[in-house]
Formats: structure tokens, C-alpha cells, sequence
């Protein structure tokens, strides 16, 4: 068994000890937090990563709705005190609320995703800061404690299913006497405070020609609604009959501080892996791209965060002309810079490989860079996410870069990138 850091035991982590000789686990597929190149600024440590992998559990772990009945005091009901029977508690008023009892599933592995670093959460996700996180620190996080929870059929794995809330570590969720909550009939469902968002692209993510579909939101019953006026208004949205809470490849996830990307294992096998992303870096700076002011070889480096080096190059964000270091132009007021190569005067950025294989919709070499971080991909991949609005706040939305989650500039938000390069 293998120790976690805060003193639980990890079944997640569990499942990979052995003696070599077990068969590889069936990948589900991945969640990827919107806005880190392939890691954490700190690393990722146990459940604390840039992504996290679903395999199919060793023994069955889901659960589905049992029953469910009316209480006067849910505190001492027998679920809620039952630490080994998962429920619901809808609180009605002060005397009365609504228990939903949930029974084993053998046929579904459930994972959970929020900000808790309790052992029932296998993916703890803070909230995301744009551009260099370094030194960054949230005041107040604003993602749940125990956001969402995701039920994979195990012998349908594309079947993936997302739901509002988690259970806690004793196996509860609670929907307070404020919680937005109704009953039709004889269910009874209900939204969280902040909410979980989903938007299932229009189209196949990879190939490049989806587009962004509409954002949704997703129930504690699972059922999905229009947004509704502000993230965390009383009122809920209108039933979306059409749609459904079934994650497909390209479906994002947004827990009101951090957006997550679903990969299906299908998607992932048509995506490039972080060697390919590798060799295109090595196939450019093959060609020798220089620097037309110093005349020195500029040099793509393949590890991030590597922007000291002398030959690191540089793009022109209003032409897309790739340079080297140096302060020819440079307008001592504003801060920008003429172009030597055509004399238009622009910001300039340092210039830097995309290596989050998640968020490429195609494979081919990275001639565009998104506006105004400089991180390169392919064209595609570039438009894609550049078209994709991101919820903001309480009810905005704005398209970011997915490997920094920093707001994009200018008419597109990316520019074409022209290299000096092949000059023998």
C-alpha cells in the first residue's frame, strides 16, 4: 500500500504497487486542468497533479441511487450516520429533509474530483491562476471541496458520466436548506452553490474541426440545464432533453476556479504523445532558424521554463517574425518594438512549445503561437482553443491559452509564426 503524504492510505496509488507480473490496467481516459504545459510549477505529487489517469479499478467502486425517503432531523438519520452507506440529504427546512440512499454498483468505478485532500477526492484541483504561477496564491478558493464525481461503466468505457458533487468521508453529500433543489414527481435533484459547468464540442476533437458547443449544467442527478443568470443564482436553468451528462473526447469541465479537459482513451490514441511534440521541436531547430539582427542559431528549448539562454527566441505578436535577443527598435516609452524584418512595431515574447499532449486537436509541426503568451502548436490546435470561451467570474467568459490559461489578445488571439531558418 502506498503512503500519502497527509496520512491516508491512496487506493488510486494502491492499484499500481505489485510484482511486475500484473496486466496493464484499462485506461478510461484523462482529465487535464486547463492551463499548465504538462505539470504543476511545484510538480505533481500524489493526487495533486496537471492531469490525472482513470484506470479501471481492481473491484468495482461505484455507486447507484437505492432509495429514498423523508426524515425530521438528517443529522441522526441511520444513512447519514452510517459511515459505509452512501446518501444524499436534501434539506428541505429546518425539521424536514429528503435522504437518497445509494446502493453498490458492480458495473461502474466511480472517481471524484475537488479541492479536498480528504481520501475520498482522487484528484485534488486548486484554482487557476493565469500566466506564470510561480508565486501565485489564491485567497479564496471558490471550487468545491467535493465538486464532482465521474461513474465509468466497466465493461462500456465510453460511457463516462459526470455529476454534481462528491461524497465526503462518510460518504454523504449535503444540499443545504439554500442549495437550488426541486422535485419532479418522485425524484428529487438539486445544483451546488457555485455549480459544475460541462460543454460537449460540436464535432470530433481530434482532426481540428470541432467547434465549441454550448456550456451546460450538470445536476447531482446527473440531468442537464441551461446556465443559469449568474453562476450562483437561486433559479435553475431550462431541462436540455437532447444533451446528456456523458463525457465525450474534447468535453470540458469548469468547477468555478479550475476547467478540466475529458480525453476519452479512444481520442488519446489519435493525439500526439509528448516524444512526437518532442521531435517537432527537434525538427525545427534543425533547420538552424537565426536571428536576422545577431546572425546567431536560435534554438527551441525542450524543457519549459528555460528562458534565459542566449540563442531563446523571441516572436513579434503583431507580424510573427521569430528573432533572437537583442534591442534593436526597441521604443523606450511604450516598451514595444520594431521588427527589423518589416519594420511593424509590437510587443515581443519569449517563444515556447506547447507539451501538453492533451490539448492538441491534430499532430503536425507548431507554426502558429497563441497571443500574447507565445506558447506554439499546431494551426488547428491554435483556432481551436482560440474560438473556445472559458467561463469567467460569475457570468462572463473569455478564451485563454490551454497551456497558461492567460487571456488571449488581439483580433484572433494567435499569430503565424515566420522563422528564419534553412539558410544553407
Amino acid at each position: 500500500m502506498v503512503k500519502r503524504t497527509d496520512g491516508t492510505e491512496s487506493p488510486i496509488l494502491a492499484e499500481d504497487a505489485g510484482d511486475g507480473h500484473d496486466k496493464p490496467r484499462l485506461r478510461y481516459g484523462e482529465l487535464v486542468i486547463l492551463g499548465y504545459n504538462g505539470y504543476l510549477p511545484q510538480g505533481d505529487r500524489g493526487r495533486r497533479r496537471s492531469k490525472f489517469v482513470l484506470h479501471k479499478r481492481t473491484e468495482p467502486s461505484g455507486v447507484k441511487r437505492s432509495k429514498h425517503y423523508i426524515v425530521q432531523s438528517p443529522q441522526t438519520s441511520k444513512a447519514i450516520l452510517d459511515a459505509n452507506q452512501h446518501s444524499i440529504s436534501y434539506t428541505l427546512s429546518r425539521n424536514q429533509a429528503v435522504i437518497v440512499e445509494y446502493k453498490e454498483d458492480t458495473e461502474t468505478d466511480m472517481f471524484q474530483v475537488g479541492r479536498s485532500s480528504e481520501s475520498p477526492i482522487d484528484f485534488v484541483v486548486m484554482d487557476t491562476l493565469p500566466g506564470d504561477k510561480k508565486d501565485a496564491k489564491v485567497m479564496q478558493s471558490t471550487i468545491s471541496r467535493f465538486a464532482c464525481r465521474i461513474l465509468v461503466n466497466r465493461c462500456e468505457p465510453a460511457k463516462a458520466k459526470i455529476f454534481a458533487a462528491g461524497f465526503d468521508s462518510s460518504r454523504n453529500i449535503f444540499l443545504g436548506e439554500k442549495a437550488t433543489k426541486w422535485q419532479d414527481n418522485v425524484e428529487i435533484d438539486g445544483l451546488t452553490t457555485n455549480g459544475v459547468l460541462i460543454m460537449h464540442p460540436k464535432g470530433s476533437f481530434c482532426g481540428g474541426n470541432a467547434k465549441c458547443g454550448l456550456w451546460r449544467e450538470c445536476s447531482v442527478g446527473g440531468d442537464v440545464f441551461s446556465l443559469r443568470e449568474s453562476r450562483s443564482a437561486q433559479q435553475k436553468g431550462q431541462p436540455i432533453y437532447d444533451e446528456c451528462n456523458i463525457l465525450q473526447d474534447g468535453t470540458l469541465i469548469d468547477l468555478c476556479g479550475a476547467t478540466l479537459l475529458w480525453r476519452s482513451a479512444e481520442g488519446l490514441q489519435h493525439s500526439p504523445t509528448k516524444h512526437d511534440l518532442e521531435k517537432l521541436i527537434d525538427a525545427i531547430n534543425a533547420g538552424r532558424p537565426q536571428c536576422p539582427v545577431g546572425l546567431n542559431t536560435l534554438v527551441i528549448p525542450r524543457k519549459v521554463n528555460i528562458s534565459d539562454q542566449v540563442n531563446q527566441p523571441y516572436v513579434y505578436l503583431n507580424c510573427g517574425h521569430v528573432q533572437g535577443h537583442h534591442d534593436w527598435g526597441q521604443d523606450e516609452n511604450t516598451g514595444a518594438r520594431r521588427c527589423p524584418m518589416c519594420l511593424e512595431l509590437g510587443p515581443v515574447v519569449t517563444l515556447c512549445m506547447g507539451l501538453e499532449p492533451a490539448f492538441y486537436v491534430d499532430v503536425g509541426a507548431p507554426t502558429f503561437a497563441f497571443n500574447p503568451c507565445g506558447h506554439m502548436a499546431t494551426e488547428k490546435t491554435v483556432k481551436y482553443w482560440a474560438n473556445v470561451e472559458i467561463p469567467h467570474g460569475t457570468n462572463g467568459f473569455q478564451a485563454v491559452c490551454p497551456f497558461c490559461a492567460t487571456p488571449l489578445d488581439g483580433a484572433t488571439g494567435y499569430i503565424k509564426l515566420i522563422f528564419q531558418d534553412n539558410l544553407d
